[in-house]
């Protein structure tokens, strides 16, 4: 007697006709679904994302609204205010300080609680970004129409209850704590001091004497003056304009005007020394430079990188850069050198960053200042402009491909001009920056009135008038 099996490796074994029939329906449905898979995967790939550009509008109240709708997965929004330091009052030193901490604090639409888990239910994360404004982003994937309530609330609804005002006083001090171990913020903090009478003179951190003396009734008097609608921008990247543009006409239409008015910066100059035992001595020296949207703007920028402005290789030491080689024939000592540009709305710093031992701060200062005559009476070629000019396009457009960046630079320009100017504007303006610019631009700085700070063992490091 013989018998047949039919057996298979990949279905159920065969003995009826239903089960057959059953397994013949099965693979009938999976090669449906591959088929139906498949020209979905097409349809994906046909789909072609048109570059945007970025779209601006005004509001009769004066606020500024920016979006770029670059396909981004994650939506960005940004609220962006006038309302730095700067604009601190002389009782109110410190206030943006504690304001940047009392983001997720109770509004008057959510409590602290409902805003911290309702961000983070979509994924999403508020953040503080202060300039010579004050700003909060917002980042999420999801849920954009909900945690755009917060954004809202945390922007023009504070409450500022005096007892969840009083718990940061804490997180104030350590702020200060952190910053004080970090001799580059020290530095940098003082130079501002030293060079401004008012203004930009103003700290980003609290003065001790004020930790714990800032009352709710001064935080609400800062955000009725400052906050109003003709100092704000509402940028976002991954929304369309339409829908921010509605959220701004909605929400955003609060106190219009300009707000408190406050007076300009003015440069003085002067000098601040801290001693201590660290034996690198950390030392900047700079004149007033340029104010922020201008050509001059453009030429101590292309200077700055001529003169060296950091590695551009991960740990390099930047042999090529103009200071690094002329220091470096005036000691043997270790040192770190960069030129050192800042510019703001209505003024600007422009100078050298030394970093040495403490036995050759003299050499390596007098150095740096020496090659920036050098620039000043004209000792560059062609080739070396080429080259600082490439350098600050590609720092500029590189900090455009990180969308923080590129949010941050829309935010600033928006809230600052009311007008955005887009990258290939900006890299055309650095393209027509010529030798006689970049000359000018170091003469203003070799004949003006310097500012100096510098912290570490300082008994080899000159004084300002000794420079």
């Amino acid at each position: 007697m013989c018998s047949l099996h039919l057996c298979s490796c990949t279905g159920p074994k065969l003995q009826s006709p239903s089960l057959l029939l059953s397994f013949f329906s099965s693979l009938c449905e999976k090669s449906l679904l591959r088929a139906q898979a498949a020209s979905k995967r097409e349809a994906i790939e046909r789909v072609t994302f048109h570059p945007q550009e970025v779209q601006l509008s005004k509001l009769p109240n004066g606020l500024v609204i920016a979006s770029l709708e670059n396909y981004s997965p994650c939506a960005k929004i940004g609220v962006f205010v006038k309302a730095g330091s700067r604009y601190e009052g002389p009782e109110e030193l410190g206030i943006t300080h504690l304001l940047r901490l009392a983001a997720s604090l109770t509004t008057k639409g959510a409590s602290a609680f409902r805003i911290c888990r309702g961000i983070e239910s979509v994924g999403g994360s508020l953040r503080w970004v202060v300039q010579e404004g004050i700003g909060s982003t917002l980042f999420c994937r999801q849920g954009l129409d909900t945690v755009m309530e917060y954004l809202i609330n945390v922007t023009t609804a504070p409450e500022f209850r005096p007892w969840e005002v009083s718990d940061l006083t804490e997180k104030m001090k350590i702020d200060k704590a952190v910053s004080s171990q970090s001799p580059q913020i020290r530095v940098i903090e003082k130079l501002h001091a030293a060079a401004y009478k008012n203004a930009l003179s103003n700290s980003l951190y609290c003065p001790d004497y004020q930790i714990g003396r800032i009352s709710s009734e001064q935080l609400h008097s800062f955000v009725q003056n400052n906050f109003t609608s003709a100092r704000m921008a509402l940028v976002g990247l991954g929304v369309e304009h339409a829908v921010l543009k509605q959220v701004g006409e909605q929400f955003l239409n609060i106190r219009s005007g300009t707000g408190a008015v406050r007076a300009k910066a003015q440069y003085c100059g002067g000098e601040f020394r801290e001693q201590n035992g660290n034996s690198l001595v950390h030392a900047a020296v700079v004149s007033e430079g340029a104010a922020t949207g201008t050509a001059e703007a453009c030429a101590f920028s292309v200077l700055q990188h001529l003169l060296g402005a950091g590695p551009y290789v991960k740990r390099g030491s930047s042999t090529t850069c103009k200071l690094r080689q002329s220091i470096a024939k005036a000691t043997t000592q270790p040192f770190d050198a960069s030129a050192f540009n800042v510019n703001y709305s209505d003024s600007g710093l422009f100078g050298v960053y030394t970093i040495s031992q403490y036995g050759s701060a003299t050499d390596v200062i007098n150095a740096a200042l020496s090659q920036v005559k050098m620039v000043a009476h004209g000792n560059f070629t062609d080739a070396d402009l080429t080259k600082a000019k490439n350098q600050a396009k590609s720092e500029y457009l590189m900090s455009l491909e990180v969308s923080d960046g590129l949010l941050e630079d829309m935010g600033q320009q928006c809230v600052a001009d009311g007008v955005y100017h887009s990258p290939e504007v900006v890299v055309s303006t650095i393209n027509s920056v010529t030798s006689e610019s970049v000359v000018n631009a170091a003469k203003k700085f070799v004949a003006g009135k310097k500012t100096m700070a510098s912290s570490g063992h300082l008994v080899n490091t000159p004084f300002l008038d000794e420079l």
